[in-house]
């Protein structure tokens, strides 16, 4: 795998740079690159390094400047790297998200994509969303890629509350909010499941790597999936069809 840049972070991280444009191959050669760092992480083979963090098409290995050298730790990993082959699907998670379709901009994406309301959902629902990445807010999954004719640009203006879980698109992608928050995303449904939980040993319910496809469900059931969430009824990871 050919490492396009290594970009130094102060004296405590570098992020090394593995693609330049985010989707399926970007994803798939930075879940590669994850899997053998973290793997010479765990051995050893990366004296000082801490932890790892990835984004859309770089990964970035935070360490101890006091336990190992910049130089050293960029020409370890540019060899490992070399060697190491992008995966055709990373083996992740896959969820069974419900959806509630009720979003407040599925009338204007039906009229600027020339489809009805009701064959946005059945598109939307009938793809399988990789996580590319988590950020913007904790916990928050950036999925792509959208069926063909489905890439919109972000509103021309953002709201300043976009609802808990709200499913919503733009770009290519796919995003699910965590928590209210302002957003320049196009809203197609909600899901009820919470995606960020303190009090969890892993906070974030998704990670990058997983897959995600989105059942639809009714107002009715929205609720009735919501209350029983809310009182530990339902855990939510029973919604991951295959686990770690």
């Amino acid at each position: 795998m050919e490492l396009i840049a290594a970009r130094p972070l102060a004296d405590r991280a570098v992020t090394f740079e593995l693609a330049t444009r985010v989707g399926p191959e970007a994803a798939a050669r930075v879940g590669a690159a994850q899997a053998r760092l973290a793997a010479m992480l765990e051995s050893g083979e990366l004296p000082g390094a801490l932890e790892l963090s990835r984004a859309f098409c770089s990964i970035t290995l935070h360490y101890d400047p006091l336990q190992g050298r910049q130089a050293d730790l960029v020409a370890r990993v540019r060899v490992a790297l070399e060697d190491t082959a992008p995966e055709a699907r990373e083996g992740g998670r896959l969820w069974r998200l419900p959806c509630c379709y009720e979003g407040e901009d599925l009338d204007d994406l039906a009229a600027r994509l020339e489809l009805t309301r009701e064959e946005i959902v059945t598109r939307h629902a009938a793809n399988e969303h990789q996580v590319y990445a988590i950020g913007f807010l904790p916990g928050l999954p950036f999925m792509g890629e959208l069926p063909e004719g489905f890439s919109v640009p972000r509103r021309t203006s953002p709201r300043t509350r976009v609802p808990q879980g709200s499913v919503a698109i733009a770009n290519g992608l796919t995003v699910i909010y965590p928590f209210e928050s302002p957003g320049g995303w196009h809203i197609v449904g909600r899901c009820p499941v919470p995606l960020f939980e303190t009090e969890r040993a892993a906070p974030a319910l998704l990670e990058a790597g997983d897959r995600v496809r989105f059942d639809p469900v009714s107002m009715k059931e929205f609720g009735r999936i919501e209350a029983a969430l809310a009182r530990g009824t339902i855990d939510p990871a029973s919604f991951a069809e295959t686990a770690r």
